[in-house]
């Protein structure tokens, strides 16, 4: 199985991956809105094909990524249908199955954190993905949308702690960089939740905990009811229109070599080789500027901000790195040549100089 664990710094948000090898079906468990680009970068790197993604409740603290998923790749949306919320594919309930390949995830109810949580059980119950009804060490609070420390003390208790004690967890969120833990160490170790503390000392624990209404919470509940369906998506999801680009899971935007070949004469490139390499024997591309990495971000000022800029090395490395620099300086249209001069020399691409 391929599997990996993605992390969204502004809300703290885990998402996660997992396709099957054999017929690279995936699904995505709690996308978030404003990593959506990211996400679908990776997927297509890696060659999967996005059945589906799944929620592990309505979230309070971030914007789902789901709708975006399913306008871009044609994904399903599901989520439980206890959760209120409009707009998804399949309402999943107690002991549903999702399918990925010859893989699956049981769908269990656990709420409490809100009424509509669900926790994804691995076919062979080696993981689980708990989203905010148990955090490692932790669980999510209980005092808004429908939340009930004691119908979370039991659906953690009969729902997650009943799996193997080697079944790893990974939560929905967390907020000091761990990523993992196991329904073992959290039966034995977590201090709201684990062996010895009965309902009744977790009620009152979470009935008292005084905290603040989460930042996002007035935005990111409306528009998770809505499955992600936002009035104005923010700038961060629109597509680049000045050229034909693919963003990467570096995050770095490309473009190809025919693609470039086409807009040339409307955009600046940027060669960010040494001297000796732009005369010598790739040659460089007819109109491109001379500007070494190492004096990009002094040069900076010879470029013109309003104009998209393609940065272009032997490979395509240093020019990435280019992008970088030049986006942390402000420079919106941005691009790295895929391949650099050479994929560029071995399409057939016209050159100055060079041999």
């Amino acid at each position: 199985m391929i599997f990996r664990q993605l992390f969204d710094p502004q809300s703290s948000t885990y998402s996660y991956l997992l396709a099957d090898e054999r017929t690279h079906e995936a699904v995505l468990i709690d996308p978030v809105f404003e990593q959506a680009r990211r996400d679908r970068a990776l997927i297509a790197e890696l060659g999967l094909k996005l059945l589906t993604t799944l929620e592990t409740h309505v979230h309070a603290d971030h914007v789902t990524g789901a709708w975006l998923h399913k306008q871009r790749l044609g994904s399903r949306i599901a989520l439980s249908g206890a959760s209120g919320a409009h707009g998804a594919d399949v309402a999943l309930a107690h002991g549903d199955r999702v399918a990925f390949g010859t893989r699956y995830l049981e769908a269990r109810e656990t709420p409490g954190h809100t009424s509509g949580c669900m926790t994804y059980v691995l076919d062979d119950e080696s993981m689980a993905f708990t989203g905010d009804a148990l955090l490692i060490r932790g669980c999510g609070r209980t005092d808004f949308q429908q939340g009930s420390a004691r119908t979370l003390y039991r659906s953690v208790h009969s729902q997650i702690f009943t799996l193997p004690p080697s079944c790893l967890l990974y939560p929905g969120h967390d907020y000091r960089g761990l990523t993992v833990t196991s329904v073992d160490e959290e039966h034995r170790l977590n201090p709201r939740l684990g062996s010895g503390i009965g309902e009744a000392d977790f009620t009152g624990y979470m009935n008292n905990l005084g905290l603040p209404h989460p930042k996002q919470i007035d935005v990111a509940v409306p528009a998770n009811l809505q499955c992600g369906l936002l009035a104005q998506a923010p700038a961060q999801s629109i597509e680049p229109t000045w050229a034909q680009l693919t963003f990467t899971f570096a995050g770095i935007w490309e473009i190809v070599p025919q693609a470039l070949e086409e807009i040339s004469a409307r955009v600046q490139i940027v060669d960010v080789r040494e001297a000796t390499e732009f005369s010598g024997p790739l040659g460089h591309i007819q109109g491109a500027v001379l500007i070494p990495l190492g004096e990009l971000a002094a040069r900076a000022s010879d470029l013109v901000r309003e104009q998209p800029v393609v940065a272009v090395c032997r490979s395509g490395a240093r020019s990435a790195q280019a992008c970088v620099i030049l986006q942390r300086m402000g420079f919106g249209d941005v691009a790295n040549l895929a391949g650099g001069m050479l994929r560029w020399r071995g399409e057939g691409f016209g050159v100055e100089g060079g041999r």
